[in-house]
């Protein structure tokens, strides 16, 4: 359910790395709690993040929740498609769903980041 190559924050976003670049989504445990996702806001291209800071937000038929970033970078890529589609984020989380990518400013911020183990341990704990 938790795809072992990714990493994985306990608001509950996921972090593929490709060299220093980082694509960032929610996992399938934050999409099932949020049920229908029916809105998608994101930055920017050339915007900055910082970690543990909000870079948008994601509206369900039940709620509406901020993303935060797990490590500090620049926006190269929106995935603005969740414009159109903001349910490709229930369909497809790990793939087609992601949010954004950034280049990191430092790969050591997701040192301290969740493995697919610990992070079915830790949303274990919360269901």
């Amino acid at each position: 359910m938790y795809p072992s190559d990714l990493k994985y924050d306990k608001e509950h976003e996921w972090v593929r790395m490709e060299g220093d670049v980082a694509t960032i989504g929610i996992s399938h445990f934050a999409q099932h709690q949020l049920g229908e996702v029916v809105y998608v806001d994101l930055p920017s291209e050339g915007d900055s993040v910082n970690a543990g800071e909000a870079f948008g937000e994601i509206e369900s038929v039940k709620s509406v929740s901020e993303l935060y970033s797990p490590a500090d970078g620049e926006i190269i890529k929106v995935n603005s498609a969740l414009s159109d589609a903001p349910e490709t984020v229930n369909e497809d989380p790990y793939g087609e769903g992601w949010m954004i990518q950034i280049k990191l400013a430092d790969p050591a911020q997701l040192d301290g980041l969740l493995s697919a183990e610990e992070y079915e341990a830790f949303v274990s704990e919360e269901a």
